[in-house]
């Protein structure tokens, strides 16, 4: 009796071996494609995972694991999932150490802005960090920004160090926000006397209007900030009498 195998010619064992071969043939196309792949995989999990340390270490203020992340291959511009910069995260947690590692290193765009416009020094100026800001400063970063810029930042919280060292450093007295709202309504919106003076003191203009016609006193006003409208409305008292040659009533004066 011959067997099916036989017909064909073929010895049983080689016929048996040619679908394992086969198997194994495909096995091994099938590992050699999935390498590259697995391989790109391991290394974006990998980068996943520095990103997420490094981004730790920044609000930690961890200078030692930093370091070793950005030897690794970091970029010292990454962003969180939020959009972020590591710089902009470090002065928003006044990670100060981490930040001026950043600065010195010459891969940091000390300008990125985050996913709001706003960058380091903003940050640095809304947090009152004056260390932050002068070493920002002496690197180099522009202290004038179209739109919010720093000088708003340390108004807004009545900062009044870190706005006189931006004034002695060029900044715009009178910059605009998008809409028009300067560095002195956000002083007086916050009731900030002594900002104020600092402003007034460098120029600013109390009668500007924004795009929808407040001043800084409509914003001491609508904000309830009662220091701020007294010393407004002093300053104005002041001017008017000057310019009539009439004593000013006692008023209270900016301090």
């Amino acid at each position: 009796m011959v067997s099916a195998i036989s017909r064909f010619g073929v010895p049983a064992p080689l016929r048996q071996n040619r679908p394992l071969g086969r198997a194994l043939s495909l096995r091994r196309l099938l590992m050699a494609c999935a390498a590259p792949i697995l391989a790109l995989t391991m290394a974006g999990q990998a980068h996943a995972t520095d990103k997420d340390a490094i981004i730790k270490a920044v609000k930690f203020d961890d200078v030692s694991a930093v370091t070793k992340l950005l030897k690794r291959g970091m970029d010292p511009n990454t962003t969180d999932d939020e959009g972020m910069p590591l710089l902009v995260l470090a002065a928003r947690e006044k990670s100060d150490n981490v930040a001026k590692l950043l600065i010195d290193n010459p891969n940091t765009d000390i300008e990125k802005l985050d996913a709001h416009d706003e960058n380091a020094m903003m940050l640095a100026a809304l947090n009152g960090d004056a260390d932050l800001v002068k070493l920002l400063i002496a690197k180099g970063a522009e202290v004038n920004k179209k739109g919010w810029a720093p000088l708003h930042y340390a108004a807004a919280n009545g900062h009044d160090d870190i706005a006189k060292l931006l004034i002695d450093n060029s900044a715009y007295i009178d910059a605009a926000s998008p809409n028009g709202t300067t560095p002195l309504m956000m002083a007086a919106r916050g009731n900030h006397v002594t900002t104020m003076k600092v402003l007034l003191d460098g120029g600013a203009d109390a009668k500007l209007k924004n795009q929808i016609g407040m001043t800084a006193l409509d914003f001491a006003k609508r904000y309830q900030a009662k220091d701020a409208t007294a010393a407004i409305q002093d300053m104005f008292a002041r001017e008017q009498a000057a310019s009539s040659g009439v004593p000013a009533a006692g008023q209270n004066s900016a301090k």
